[in-house]
């Protein structure tokens, strides 16, 4: 599920600074914020609202880079420290998980003719100008 556009005029909360992160005892993900002020705030997300605002947050993120920028060229780049590869539990297809110096992570599923597409562009690697390499 992607987010796309509001709906309404919302209250407008701007946030300073994410005060802390928990699993609460049902599951649920609540994220502790702070506004200009220091007025505490949470939002308590299920799991399916949270990877609904996970799938979104790296649109929104490149797309406010570039509007701040005025350049289309950017992205916005995580280092990468270590990835792996597994067999899901299906046994049709695998799961890639790249992970950052940090202990960020993102899995995605992956199809086996997916895995040889990309390791073969990997494998040729990406010298010289500039390119995009996709499927």
């Amino acid at each position: 599920m992607y987010i796309t556009k509001l709906e309404a005029p919302l209250a407008d909360i701007r946030i300073e600074e994410l005060t802390g992160c928990e699993v609460s005892a049902d599951g649920s993900i609540v994220l502790g914020f702070a506004d200009g002020d220091g007025k505490q705030a949470a939002v308590t997300l299920a799991v399916g609202q949270a990877g609904a605002l996970a799938m979104t947050l790296p649109k929104l993120i490149e797309e406010a880079l570039r509007r701040q920028y005025r350049d289309h060229s950017l992205r916005y780049t995580y280092p990468l420290a270590s990835w792996s590869l597994e067999r899901s539990t299906d046994r049709t297809s695998g799961i890639v998980t790249l992970a950052t110096p940090d202990g960020f992570r993102v899995r995605f599923a992956i199809e086996p003719r997916q895995q040889s597409e990309l390791g073969e562009a990997l494998a040729s690697g990406v010298e010289g100008e500039p390119a995009e390499l996709a499927n």
